[in-house]
């Protein structure tokens, strides 16, 4: 089986391997004949595929979030583009992570994966009320809340920061991105408390390393 040796950003040689792993067998004759076994990992290419597009949802996410920050008044309203800015920020999350997943650093990428989604799943419901308002008919009194989104945004932040870490001792991809997404992740943890231009700096080093790791990682990563 042969191997193609391609560059990273630190100058090692990257191993890579072909869609074709696994031995090539004789197809049986059933009418399931063109349907391949998981073992032949022919998966990893689509997955290759999704990372590299589904990253430019980074930068788009930190244009959102920039935006909100902000407190222009938008069409469609605060609400609608902060829901876009998370919305863009979990599809990056993943797409990082299924990026991640054949370096050495894949153990922290998946925890910072799942954390960041632990700290989504809190903020969506929380995203909607207006601050320091409890839903109806819950025991949460308006402090609860605030100390609700406090904690999601911080398990949120958390994740982040993870992620930039196996970002930055991957060896795939600039360490420099994986040092920005720790700098932002400082202000994604601190949420919309954060006191300007906190926020904004925030968002313009999460834009850096967002447009960093789409570039880097669409010229690494083989398109087919």
């Amino acid at each position: 089986m042969s191997i193609s040796q391609r560059q990273t950003a630190s100058g090692r040689p990257l191993r890579v391997t072909p869609a074709w792993v696994g031995a090539a067998r004789p197809a049986p004759a059933t009418s399931d004949d063109h349907l391949l076994p998981v073992r032949e990992a022919v998966w990893i290419w689509s997955v290759r595929r999704y990372a590299r597009v589904a990253l430019w949802a980074l930068p788009v996410s930190a244009l959102l979030l920039g935006w909100s920050g902000l407190g222009v008044a938008t069409p469609p309203g605060p609400l609608v583009v902060r829901l876009a800015a998370g919305w863009c920020s979990t599809i990056a999350m993943i797409a990082l992570a299924a990026l991640l997943a054949g370096s050495r650093t894949r153990r922290p990428a998946l925890t910072g994966l799942l954390i960041g989604l632990a700290g989504a799943t809190i903020l969506l419901p929380i995203s909607a009320l207006p601050a320091g308002v409890a839903p109806d008919g819950s025991t949460l009194t308006g402090g609860d809340m605030h100390t609700a989104a406090m904690v999601g945004a911080a398990v949120l932040g958390a994740g982040w920061l993870l992620l930039g870490w196996a970002v930055f001792r991957s060896r795939l991809v600039n360490p420099a991105d994986g040092v920005l997404l720790m700098l932002a992740a400082v202000s994604i943890g601190a949420g919309s408390y954060a006191v300007q231009p906190f926020p904004t700096i925030g968002a313009l080093l999460l834009l850096a390393a967002g447009m960093g790791l789409a570039w880097t990682g669409g010229r690494l990563i083989p398109p087919a």
